[in-house]
């Protein structure tokens, strides 16, 4: 009998150990989502992938966009860091796989994983030939405006076509006496899109490009200094809201939304950041929001139909744990993709998972995004940590008229070659 007993308790131990080593924590760690059924959404995903593959857990942290940017390299150093993280791609991408704390997933990749992406969702995710994650959802800035301020301004949007007649709408809307933009300036980047914007217009996409190399003067060249002199043509109009430096993100999109100024540039997502942080939780009904491209640059190399933003998705870090990919293809799947679309969430990246998109205002954004021939990535990501952070300062510093747009230019020069 004791021996029974014995086996028993020894069987049951070994049947608890088994168990326990087959246990797995996949874990994620992304931006903040800018509304709560972001969080939803993903809460959603994670607790029917987990229905799916008893054994495994998803862990999911979150952290706020200027807490993710400087506290991630020294994570991604550590024994604590994650099996998937969050993306923005570009340079920043770049220098994450040269310092080999990427994991290859080419081979999945190319085993058919590729088949439900767009061409440029998966070379978003590659570096000299290998793949290092997969795409999620590309982003589009656009300059939203407020319909009934503009009209009472007596501006009809479709005048706006060029950077003079954006720079003549907003002294007429200062003559109106209303606020024309609102920013985010306390947190630099959301400055950096008009800095970043101008760049994609006066210089285009090779001038960029070669900048990046260091030809031609590299960014100190006179296209940058002069995308440096056209915002200050703007800075100088005073056009933004009070205290505009001592504004995050999140508080201008709520100001957006409570009608306390004409223009915000800004992603897609401001749709739903605008009612999340208005004083009502309603912000703009759909029928008081527009939004126009960003206005072309006379002479500028760009054109007028190239669009500046991102193409957004998740890495995948050495020694991450099995179930990761399986998770990250759960996750990506085309009807999590739709689903994504019709909550207005993001603009979805793979294949016709845009026939999804629901709100009108996002299927405009996604045709423009489909119809650009270039698609510029957020400037300070596409260029690399450090002179994205410096893209970040002088943008700052032009609009509280701390540098010039010369010692501008030969900031981000000196950070480039320094790099």
């Amino acid at each position: 009998m004791k021996l029974a007993t014995l086996a028993s308790m020894m069987t049951l131990a070994a049947s608890a150990l088994v168990g326990h080593a087959s246990a797995e924590t996949v874990k994620m760690l992304s931006v903040e989502p800018n509304i709560q059924a972001g969080k939803d959404y993903y809460s959603n995903i994670k607790k029917a992938f987990e229905a799916k593959n008893p054994g495994v857990t998803v862990q999911i942290d979150y952290m706020d966009d200027a807490s993710f940017k400087s506290k991630l390299p020294t994570l991604l150093q550590s024994s604590a860091r994650p099996d998937i993280f969050f993306t923005w791609t570009g340079g920043v991408f770049f220098e994450q796989a040269k310092a080999g704390i990427l994991k290859d997933v080419s081979a999945e990749m190319n085993a058919g994983w590729k088949d439900a992406f767009s061409q440029a969702g998966t070379n978003a995710m590659a570096y000299k030939g290998k793949v290092y994650g997969a795409p999620m959802y590309a982003a589009s800035v656009v300059l939203w405006y407020n319909k009934k301020l503009l009209a009472q301004a007596k501006i009809d949007p479709a005048s706006i076509q060029n950077w003079d007649d954006f720079l003549n709408a907003v002294g007429k809307i200062k003559a109106a006496g209303m606020t024309p933009i609102v920013v985010g300036g306390k947190d630099k980047w959301p400055l950096q899109f008009y800095y970043g914007y101008l760049a994609t217009r006066i210089a285009g996409k090779d001038g960029l490009a070669n900048a990046d190399a260091g030809a031609a003067g590299g960014f100190e060249n006179p296209d940058f200094v002069r995308v440096g002199a056209e915002f200050k043509r703007l800075i100088d109009m005073k056009p933004f809201q009070p205290g505009f430096m001592d504004t995050n993100n999140n508080k201008a999109a709520g100001l957006f939304g409570d009608g306390k100024g004409v223009f915000h540039l800004m992603g897609n997502w401001l749709y739903g950041s605008q009612q999340k942080n208005s004083t009502s939780g309603k912000g703009l009904a759909d029928d008081e929001l527009g939004f126009i491209r960003f206005p072309a640059v006379k002479g500028g190399k760009g054109k007028a139909t190239d669009t500046f933003g991102g193409i957004n998705g998740w890495l995948v870090t050495k020694d991450a744990s099995p179930s990761t990919t399986k998770w990250l293809k759960f996750l990506l799947s085309r009807e999590n993709q739709i689903e994504g679309g019709k909550q207005a969430l993001w603009l979805p990246i793979a294949k016709d998972a845009g026939s999804g998109v629901a709100n009108p205002l996002m299927r405009q954004i996604v045709a423009q995004f489909e119809q650009a021939d270039y698609h510029q990535l957020y400037l300070d990501q596409a260029l690399g940590a450090s002179v994205g952070a410096t893209l970040n300062d002088v943008s700052a510093e032009l609009a509280t008229g701390e540098v010039s747009p010369k010692e501008a230019a030969q900031r981000v020069e000196e950070a480039r070659r320094m790099r």
